[in-house]
């Protein structure tokens, strides 16, 4: 690293940073419990990871992943059917792994987690009334029992790189907990709803297409304000305003 010339912020907001100095990516947490369970995580996920090259708190330094993020939100993705057909082969087989030993969030807190967060998004006109209404109507059907699997918890369809059609790893693993499969597969496809079938493809098992979209509604209503206060745009197109628009 001494002959780096060039430091690239990659994300930065009030908790948490990442850096990328040559081939090293360095991520600073304030709240050292979710770099514990990243680091946790990757070493028991049956999937390509990261490679932990050093940790001093408050920073975690990470080996970069060969390849390309399958896509980004907001972004049409260049990589091809089978590339995403892959992607969903490998949450399944992080979902048949066995579980990490820490809980994840219960159906009770989630529920009362997205009345509160709905209830503010309309009292503070930070989205309209009518599309907070129906986009909460629609991820009633997520807000059931399921079967806890090892979920990667944030899936986001950059957090996933490939080289060609084989998947090289998969990054960010801070929320990773017990939790819905379909979670996972609803955040892989957030904004990108053309490649659903691919995934589910991959996956290679029946999975109810109502509930993820539930998904896509409820995350996207727990994420608005979060990113407009951490600097994050969710009105640019094919980003999570939009996502509640199409389920209009």
């Amino acid at each position: 690293m001494a002959d780096v010339e060039e430091v690239e912020l990659v994300v930065a907001h009030r908790e948490r940073a990442t850096l990328r100095v040559g081939d090293v990516f360095l991520k600073i947490d304030a709240d050292q419990t979710r770099t514990d369970v990243e680091v946790e995580a990757m070493a028991m996920a049956p999937i390509p990871t990261p490679e932990v090259l050093w940790r001093k708190p408050p920073v975690l330094a990470l080996a970069a992943l060969p390849g390309t993020a399958l896509g980004r939100l907001g972004e049409r993705s260049a990589a091809s059917p089978s590339a995403w057909a892959a992607a969903g082969a490998a949450v399944r087989k992080l979902h048949d792994a066995p579980l990490p030993p820490w809980p994840g969030q219960s159906l009770d807190e989630l529920a009362s987690d997205l009345d509160r967060e709905c209830e503010r998004l309309v009292t503070n006109d930070v989205l309209p009334a009518d599309l907070v209404t129906r986009n909460r109507e629609v991820a009633e059907a997520a807000l059931r029992p399921w079967t806890p699997v090892f979920t990667h918890g944030d899936l986001q369809v950059s957090h996933v790189f490939l080289d060609g059609e084989e998947i090289t790893g998969v990054v960010d693993w801070s929320e990773a907990s017990r939790g819905d499969a379909l979670y996972d597969l609803a955040v892989l496809t957030l904004g990108h709803e053309e490649h659903l079938g691919d995934v589910v493809a991959g996956y290679g098992t029946d999975v109810d297409l109502d509930v993820i979209r539930a998904w896509w509604s409820l995350r996207s209503l727990l994420a608005v304000r979060w990113l407009v206060e951490h600097g994050f745009d969710p009105y640019a197109p094919g980003c999570e305003v939009d996502v509640l628009r199409a389920r209009m």
